[in-house]
């Protein structure tokens, strides 16, 4: 794993992009978490967050949720790779409930997603993140990407209430447009 932390380190460094934790993790002992990144507007937020995911120490006890369409050759094979988990969008598969019963079997899990659920403009973010921090008791680790500033932050840990009206200002509240790669595809 240290080799894959260094080469990580490097290229994000090579790009100029940093990556802090500021989620107190480790100090608190959060062995389970949902993270959510945002803003989702580029296909380069895959990459960009991944190198940061293997560089800050998440990304042996991680996995993500993505799209179906990218486990399909000739690449699937490295999304499986890299802890992919494929999602078909197109129909309902009680995602929450078989993503919350991974977590009642793991001693240790984070699922990694992007609460916008595309990176084309939506009105609102996707719900399906917080019904499962709710449900399996987890918190939500926050991760900004803000390209302006080339900088991946993983924010301090929330805990869902479980009343979305409440915790949905507070959530949000981080996310600028302004971070967003094509900022006229994020609503803030």
């Amino acid at each position: 794993m240290g080799v894959i932390k260094t080469i990580c380190g490097a290229l994000l460094k090579a790009n100029g992009w940093v990556a802090l934790d500021n989620s107190g993790r480790v100090a608190l002992g959060i062995r389970k978490f949902v993270i959510i990144v945002v803003p989702h507007t580029s296909n380069w937020d895959f990459w960009h967050v991944n190198l940061a995911r293997y560089w800050l120490g998440y990304g042996q006890n991680t996995k993500f949720l993505g799209k179906s369409s990218l486990f399909k050759p000739p690449f699937g094979w490295l999304f499986y790779a890299m802890g992919g988990t494929p999602v078909q969008r197109d129909r309902r598969s009680n995602l929450v409930e078989q993503v919350v019963a991974k977590f009642a079997q793991a001693d240790e899990l984070g699922i990694v997603l992007a609460p916008e659920g595309t990176r084309r403009y939506i009105a609102d973010w996707k719900t399906g993140f917080y019904q499962i921090a709710v449900q399996a008791g987890v918190p939500i680790l926050p991760v900004t990407l803000d390209y302006p500033q080339r900088r991946i932050e993983i924010l301090p840990a929330f805990y869902p209430t479980g009343d979305q009206a409440v915790d949905w200002p507070r959530l949000k509240a981080p996310f600028k447009k302004s971070m967003a790669k094509f900022p006229a595809n994020y609503q803030e």
